[in-house]
């Protein structure tokens, strides 16, 4: 997936927890063979060249290709999971495999976990005793600045993703022109209790711009998002302001 990952566990049994993490760091790795599109040999890579068919493929490939197709779906079509014409999950993958990790480490008794892929987070729980996770959220256009810190303690847990043009450059395609979206936006960070689609509708939110990504984050239940402009404004969904802190 092209990116550091890193955990932070609190609680449970130190053998049982410990082992639950070395799992979830084999998992990783193994979503990375699975869907890596620089590896000739991945399943995804030969699925798209057409030499496997999808029943020939381990079935998490089945199961993420199904979890794009429905956040095409609920995006019209501004998430894709496809690019040049070939498949390509790419776009879901990471908040996938992300969200996997940390829920397995939660199953196995850590009171707190939080698994930071590349920057998108899934947090589970709490870090102790009446305390809160704080995921800070870069701010684009100042390198070393925060333009929001989100705050959640619960067991529901929540994510938080971000999709830029900052570190990647114009990297979002318009899946209706197949050419980088003509956006007004720099990045878009979206929270949402699950970082499998916060991933995605970071993705299509920033795509979209900012006059139509606002609304649709906003017509989301339980998704809250924050942009900032190549203007240098931000602009929120209206409940945002209810995971500051």
């Amino acid at each position: 997936m092209g990116t550091v990952f890193s955990f932070d566990v609190r609680g449970g049994e130190p053998d049982t927890v410990g082992a639950a993490v070395a799992e979830a760091v084999a998992e990783l790795h193994r979503s990375d063979s699975m869907f890596s599109t620089f590896r000739a040999d991945s399943p995804i890579s030969r699925l798209a060249r057409g030499e496997v068919a999808l029943g020939a493929c381990p079935p998490e490939v089945a199961r993420v290709l199904d979890l794009a197709t429905a956040a095409t779906r609920v995006s019209g079509g501004w998430f894709s999971a496809s690019y040049g014409g070939r498949i390509d999950p790419t776009g879901i993958v990471k908040g996938w495999a992300v969200e996997r990790a940390a829920r397995r480490v939660a199953a196995a008794g850590a009171s707190g976990v939080s698994v930071n892929g590349g920057g998108d987070v899934q947090v589970l729980g709490s870090p102790g005793e009446g305390r809160a996770w704080r995921v800070g959220v870069a701010d684009p256009l100042r390198p070393g600045g925060l333009a929001a810190v989100i705050s959640s303690a619960g067991t529901e847990g929540v994510a938080v993703a971000t999709s830029g043009t900052a570190e990647r450059g114009a990297h979002v395609v318009d899946p209706r022109t197949g050419r980088p979206a003509a956006t007004d936006l720099v990045s878009v960070t979206v929270v949402a209790p699950r970082l499998t689609w916060a991933d995605c509708w970071a993705t299509a939110a920033l795509a979209m711009g900012s006059r139509e990504g606002l609304p649709w984050l906003d017509s989301l239940g339980g998704v809250e998002g924050l942009m900032v402009t190549s203007g240098d404004e931000t602009r929120c969904t209206r409940g945002l302001a209810a995971w500051l802190g």
